[in-house]
């Protein structure tokens, strides 16, 4: 019991000290710059209030925040709706897997960024690109991973299930999603990342509010800290959607645990 208690307050702890000591090696790294081309914790929090006072492109931070957070979830939203669909379906029929997944696969190398200049040139610089570069960018590891968990059920079990008379519809919600949901939620956590990876170079096309639109101001006056202000709000909402999900898996999945 003790040593279970012991390694329960160690795995509290590691993450703490690993944060303490990226924090140390930031302030560390901004001394010895200088603190002009790598500006410290205290520069970058100060221009971030600063943006209270002085709205960039009539907003505050908080209002760049929700606009690439509407698009973030509208786009992660459309992938996971799509890529768990296309997934189940992919996965479940072999002939679905050779033809669609095949011709899926064809996309699936492509940078996101690469295609900025197609989304430019046919739906010029709207939300719509915007959010369809994140869709592009989030979809393959749900889809993916969906597929891949849908294969590994076990032919066994849905041959017991049609034997006790399960529909096709029964068999998929009591036997072959809850085999699978361990995969799909693990795809799901990939695509939050990729989006919001993807935010960056999709509020890069013109875009007049956004996170990504600070990075581009801070990089065109050289204000660093704005930059890396914008960056680490991104990289913050990122690791709380990954958190979330997390406990919403554990919650959903205790057998997963």
């Amino acid at each position: 019991m003790e040593e279970f208690k012991t390694k329960n307050l160690i795995s509290q702890i590691l993450p703490l000290v690993s944060v303490s000591a990226l924090i140390l090696s930031w302030i560390a790294f901004s001394l010895a710059t200088g603190g002009i081309i790598f500006p410290g914790p205290a520069s970058v929090v100060r221009r971030i209030l600063k943006t209270f006072e002085t709205p960039i492109a009539g907003m505050t931070i908080i209002g760049h925040t929700l606009i690439s957070l509407k698009r973030v979830l509208t786009g992660l939203f459309i992938s996971c709706v799509s890529g768990i669909s296309i997934g189940i379906l992919v996965g479940s029929n072999r002939y679905l897997k050779a033809t669609l997944g095949s011709f899926l696969e064809i996309f699936r190398p492509i940078p996101p960024i690469a295609w900025i200049p197609i989304m430019i040139m046919w739906f010029g610089i709207g939300e719509l690109p915007k959010i369809l570069l994140i869709v592009l960018g989030s979809f393959f590891p749900v889809m993916l991973n969906t597929a891949s968990g849908i294969s590994l059920v076990n032919k066994i079990n849905l041959d017991v299930g049609q034997i006790f008379g399960g529909s096709k519809i029964s068999i998929l919600k009591e036997i072959v999603l809850p085999t699978a949901l361990p995969s799909i939620f693990s795809g799901i956590r990939t695509s939050v990342s990729c989006g919001w990876t993807v935010v960056l170079s999709a509020e890069m096309m013109g875009a007049q509010q956004g996170l990504g639109l600070l990075v581009m101001k801070g990089w065109g006056i050289n204000d660093m800290a704005l930059v890396l202000g914008a960056v680490i709000i991104i990289a913050f909402i990122g690791a709380m959607f990954s958190y979330l999900l997390k406990r919403a898996e554990r919650l959903l999945m205790p057998w997963n645990r």
